[in-house]
């Protein structure tokens, strides 16, 4: 086989190139870098705030929102006075120490309010039974008055006076009555929000992440979330053996395969080198041995020929005598050099099948993932053994998570005030049926009244307007100056007891608004309870919610509005330092160490054996390299027969056609055809084994400057590839391990992290705690006490 000299060229500079990759990957592999985590390495966490959440109520606006505006202000105007704080401490630490003359003095005007209510009460009875016997006596009024001009306009004045009462009093009754029903439309599911908030809010306490036996939730959610990580980790344990062995075998691959590459070419060079040879022996000795041959058959073809051209009957036969005397045997094969001392020496070669051993190695080299699948199948079971014991240190940070002891007392607090909430709750649920009932009641009296007022006007009215004589007395005009006089004798008869009703509703109401919802909404009630001594120890909430000696329920409230956990109101770090408890070491070093003390080796490959070694050493020392092939192409210029038996042959035949004689003509037309058989006999086969010589000598020729350095640069780079594969497999193992590594404790840390900010933030929230507080002010304040107060207010 022959090969042009441009694709030697470039295949010398594939294999330098081959070389150059060869030696790049053989450097150090620590340069190579981990992958960078996509959006897969990034955790996603089941959301552990919690389920029960307490919904926020609001004030909704209403038509009758300036009737409200008006009552507390006139409220504020009855009670100037600020909360208390004396009176409330001495009532609630020594009830026996309140003096009456206390109590008058913050309630002076509700006491002025009362010493009016009182009067009137016994007033208008009073007044009532002295119109009565005035009218008996019919000196009030019932005596037919003489007409007079004044007396029109004095009845227009009062008519208008009292349609502007009547007006006056069929607004406030309508106020009266849409109070009164939203009075009662709030007060069930106002009384019936009290338990349920508690139990809202004692829910969400228990709720909040905690252990066993107050609650499987809470904090042990938060831990049970460890089970995202561990999946995670144990699936990517799954494919870390074989992800190490594709990673080796791709790093190395183009290292071992370039050596693989160079081993074949020299073992092809072994063959191709030993075919040439051989068929160089072989072609030397057949153009040796029929040289011999024929060199006594062109002595006498010369011998002839140059006697039939001296032959004076030979025309025009001297101008080609010259060549037939010159007529002679060329190149001589004899004297270039022997190569049966370099047969000699590859006699029996190859000994080994180097295709086979190629074969192998590749093989070999191909199943490195297998091999690593097999050899850290151990270490594997034992990473996942390591995830179910780390399972169990994960779950000691809900063993010692300290939230219990604060939300416990909170707990129990919540269910004694659940608990005795109930028979006050049902008491007052009566009681706003009684009122209701009374209000119901007096307001249809109260419309009574109105009616009979209509009725008696326009009656009264009517009538006086029909009459032709103004001093005659008219029926119809009498009626409904009797109606109007019932009207008048029930509003004296109910008058008393509207008034207490009035004062009831309005004592009750207004002590609410003023006492409570003003000092609630100003926030002064938090600063009483805030106030030490304030509060007897039995109603100690800053003990008892556990809050530190600087902490007050005043700052408590703001930061749970503000969304604040227990964590941080509770100030939980300065009994518990989570960040301890969260240090990824505590939970990851056996992890660590098992993957960092794991060894194997992956990288035995034999790419040559011992014989085939010997076999390119062999090679590289039987001297093909030494043989002058310059000696061969110098003999190879020269023709077989130094001079061209066809244009010798032609030439005689040309001579033919020019004699005269014919026994002349005869001999070199005779002479011609044996130039012309020993050309196409003898000559032809011995120019095709000359040819067939010149492409061995070509190769051979272009391949023994290179020879010795191909083979030695070759088995040195099996020899160091060799070495180097398990080191280089062991370092990108370890490599490999160290970005398994990392990207595993990436995930501890993302858990780690998250339940930091859960317990911290989110889990253990307080803000359903102020949004309850909130709640009592809008349903006790917003949705009972204004419509409560715009009930009286308006009656």
């Amino acid at each position: 086989l022959t090969e042009p000299p441009g694709s030697l060229l470039a295949a010398e500079a594939m294999r330098a190139a081959g070389l150059l990759l060869a030696w790049a990957l053989l450097r150090p592999a620590a340069t190579h870098q981990c992958h960078l985590a996509g959006p897969g390495g990034v955790l996603r966490f089941t959301d552990t705030h919690a389920e029960i959440r307490v919904p926020a109520l609001h004030r909704v606006p209403s038509s009758l929102d300036p009737l409200y505006g008006l009552v507390r202000r006139c409220l504020d105007l009855i009670q100037q006075n600020p909360l208390p704080t004396e009176l409330l401490r001495a009532a609630l630490n020594d009830p026996g120490s309140v003096r009456t003359s206390q109590v008058v003095q913050y309630e002076l005007g509700y006491v002025v309010c009362a010493a009016v209510a009182l009067l009137f009460t016994v007033a208008v009875p009073v007044a009532g039974m002295c119109f009565c016997y005035c009218r008996s006596r019919r000196r009030c009024g019932g005596r037919l008055r003489a007409h007079r001009r004044s007396l029109g306009c004095r009845r227009h004045c009062l008519l208008a006076c009292l349609s502007l009462t009547s007006l006056i009093i069929l607004t406030s009754v309508v106020c009266a009555f849409v109070t009164s029903q939203r009075v009662k439309g709030q007060m069930e599911p106002g009384l019936g929000a009290v338990p349920a908030t508690l139990r809202t809010l004692r829910q969400h306490i228990a709720n909040i992440p905690q252990v066993a036996p107050l609650s499987r939730q809470g904090v042990q959610m938060v831990v049970d979330q460890f089970e995202v990580p561990r999946q995670q980790i144990i699936s990517d344990l799954g494919g870390l053996s074989r992800s190490v062995g594709l990673s080796i075998h791709a790093q190395l691959k183009a290292m071992t395969y370039a050596a693989l590459a160079d081993l074949q070419d020299r073992a092809g060079d072994l063959q191709t080198s030993l075919h040439h040879l051989q068929i160089l022996d072989k072609t030397v000795r057949a153009l040796a041995s029929a040289r011999a041959e024929l060199e006594p058959a062109l002595r006498e073809r010369r011998r002839r020929v140059v006697a039939l051209l001296d032959d004076p009957r030979c025309t025009s036969c001297a101008s080609i005598l010259g060549r037939a005397q010159s007529l002679e045997l060329g190149a001589d094969y004899s004297k270039v050099p022997s190569v049966e001392k370099v047969l000699k020496a590859l006699a029996g070669l190859p000994r080994s099948d180097f295709a086979e051993m190629i074969r192998q190695g590749n093989g070999t080299f191909n199943s490195i993932p297998e091999l690593a699948v097999e050899r850290m199948a151990q270490v594997i079971q034992d990473l996942r053994d390591e995830m179910a014991r780390m399972t169990e240190k994960v779950q000691s940070i809900a063993n010692s998570f300290p939230l219990p002891d604060y939300t416990r007392p909170v707990s129990d607090v919540l269910v004694k005030a659940e608990d005795r909430s109930q028979p006050y709750l049902r008491e007052v649920e009566r009681f706003e049926q009684y009122r209701w009932i009374a209000g119901t009641v007096l307001c249809s009296i109260i419309l009574l009244i109105l009616a009979c007022n209509v009725i008696g006007m326009v009656v009264g009215a009517y009538g006086l307007s029909k009459r032709e004589d103004p001093s005659d007395y008219e029926c119809r005009g009498e009626a409904g100056a009797k109606f109007l006089l019932v009207g008048v004798g029930l509003a004296f008869l109910f008058s008393w007891l509207l008034i207490l009703l009035v004062f009831a509703t309005f004592l009750v109401g207004g002590n609410i608004q003023t006492l409570v919802c003003r000092n609630w909404v100003n926030q002064e009630i938090y600063k009483f309870i805030d106030t030490p001594g304030n509060l007897p120890p039995s109603m100690n909430v800053t003990r008892q919610l556990n809050l530190k000696r600087d902490s007050n329920l005043s700052a408590a409230y703001r930061e749970c509005k503000s969304g604040a956990g227990l964590w941080e109101v509770l100030q939980l770090d300065r009994s518990y330092d989570l960040d301890e408890h969260l240090k990824s070491p505590k939970y990851t070093a056996d992890f660590q160490k098992r993957l960092g003390d794991f060894t194997a080796r992956l990288g035995d490959v034999r790419l040559l054996r011992s014989e085939g070694r010997q076999d390119l050493e062999t090679f590289a020392r039987s001297g093909v390299d030494e043989v002058d092939y310059r000696r061969f192409q110098e003999e190879m210029k020269n023709p077989v027969v130094q001079t061209s038996l066809p244009g010798l042959a032609r030439s005689l035949e040309g001579l033919q056609k020019m004699q005269r004689n014919g026994t002349v003509a005869g001999r070199l037309a005779a002479e011609a055809q044996a130039l012309w058989q020993m050309q196409n006999s003898t000559v032809q086969s011995q120019e095709a084994l000359v040819a067939k010589l010149g492409e061995s000598i070509q190769f051979l020729s272009h391949l023994a400057p290179h020879l010795q350095e191909r083979v030695k640069t070759t088995l040195a780079t099996i020899t160091s590839v060799e070495a180097r594969l398990p080191i280089q497999a062991q370092q990108i193992l370890r490599q490999e391990i160290g970005c398994f590594t990392r990207k595993e404790l990436r995930y501890f840390m993302q858990y780690l992290n998250w339940v930091g900010q859960t317990l911290r933030e989110d889990v253990a929230s307080c803000q359903p705690l102020a949004t309850a507080l909130d709640n009592g002010r809008v349903i006790l304040c917003d949705r009972i006490a204004d419509p409560w107060n715009a009930f009286w207010f308006s009656l």
